[in-house]
């Protein structure tokens, strides 16, 4: 029996979903980027899961991490052996119930699977932008995802909901457009980067980069930079994980061998892992995305691009309910960088609630099975639901 015939079978699955499309922007009205361009077509790729009511009152957007895409759950195809990426969170009866609300998921500006992105084709040339994609920001992805909201009709967003990158975006959601969501749910996000993590995003970039393949990012048609974009993937995995998480995961256990090869052949069981993670990545994502939706990241600044320095004086332009959570294990985005954004909430009066979920499983933690979180999210959009 298929995974998907298992969960279908115990009700717990959303079912079969459609990958769909937006295109806006056409020629000669352009959207207008943070770096000054005007760009377009612009197309989104997205997907939609329960029904919207009839007062559009229950629409919910989901908004995924850096490796995310529009999936969020559910199966494309009965052959399907994973769902989407969160699963776990999204169907009949769990957290973020399609029986209930109207889930809309969308794959970001810049992105690879669907939405206008460095692989898509410039039809200015014919060819992949490549390069000539502009460089765009966390609010330009939201901008576009607003004209996706309009586009189906929609007022105001019962929830924006997002860890990580997708932590960012419900940040810049309730700065940019703060009447249209009720409430707001950012999880293991932050407000900026720290040095740490534009330095983790660099060396990732340098390893794509320093592939001979790259190419000055004009590799399409040809070999493309899987060498580099693995090792982009093994460094950035390394930073979703905890210390505990690795000890617990492998230790020091050795993969398939009793004693050590004494070569540079794999060894350790977390030397495997890591290749085996790159190289299912680069099965799936494009480089030039990689280094586009990463400088992106870097670029993100609340305090700096709502606030003229400030956060508290950011925070005053939001009107929605919060509830941010972070991750006891988080070591690329710590506790103390949410307890800095509810800090900033709660200077100007917000209504916000604030968790640190005791997890051993680091950074990715939000993306796994954990009652505690199943719990707080239902309970806040049930209230929100209620009000």
């Amino acid at each position: 029996m298929s995974d998907y015939e298992v969960r279908a079978q115990n009700g717990r699955s959303v079912g079969l979903v459609e990958k769909k499309f937006f295109e806006f922007a056409r020629p000669p009205e352009l959207m207008p980027l943070e770096s000054g361009v005007r760009f377009g077509p612009i197309t989104i790729a997205y997907e939609t899961l329960g029904q919207l009511n009839e007062a559009r009152s229950n629409a919910i957007l989901i908004l995924h991490a850096l490796s995310g895409d529009s999936h969020v759950a559910g199966y494309y195809s009965k052959d399907d052996k994973k769902p989407g990426w969160w699963d776990i969170m999204v169907g009949p009866g769990k957290a973020i119930d399609t029986n209930r609300y109207f889930v809309i998921c969308s794959n970001v500006l810049g992105g690879c699977m669907g939405s206008t992105g460095p692989s898509s084709i410039n039809p200015r040339s014919g060819r992949p932008y490549g390069l000539d994609f502009p460089v765009v920001t966390i609010g330009d992805m939201v901008r576009a995802q607003k004209a996706l909201i309009d586009h189906l009709g929609i007022e105001q967003l019962l929830a924006v909901i997002g860890g990580s990158l997708g932590g960012m975006q419900v940040l810049e959601w309730a700065l940019s457009f703060p009447h249209m969501m009720k409430v707001a749910i950012p999880l293991a996000t932050t407000a900026r980067h720290s040095a740490l993590a534009i330095a983790f995003n660099e060396v990732a970039r340098q390893a794509i980069m320093a592939d001979p393949n790259w190419r000055h990012g004009d590799y399409y048609g040809g070999p493309r930079p899987d060498v580099g974009l693995a090792v982009a993937r093994m460094i950035g995995h390394i930073t979703y994980l905890s210390d505990e998480a690795m000890r617990l995961k492998f230790g020091r256990r050795l993969q398939d061998k009793k004693v050590f090869s004494f070569n540079f052949d794999v060894d350790f069981q977390v030397e495997s892992y890591l290749r085996y993670q790159g190289k299912k990545f680069v099965e799936r994502f494009d480089a030039n995305s990689f280094l586009y939706i990463t400088k992106a990241a870097d670029y993100f600044d609340v305090a700096e691009q709502h606030g003229s320095g400030s956060l508290v004086k950011a925070f005053s332009k939001a009107r929605a309910r919060f509830l941010v959570i972070s991750f006891s294990s988080d070591w690329l985005y710590p506790t103390y960088q949410s307890r800095e954004l509810v800090q900033a909430m709660k200077k100007n009066c917000l209504d916000v609630s604030f968790c640190e979920i005791e997890a051993d499983w680091g950074h990715d933690a939000f993306l796994l099975p954990n009652p505690r979180l199943e719990s707080l999210i239902r309970s806040f959009l049930d209230h929100a639901m209620e009000q």
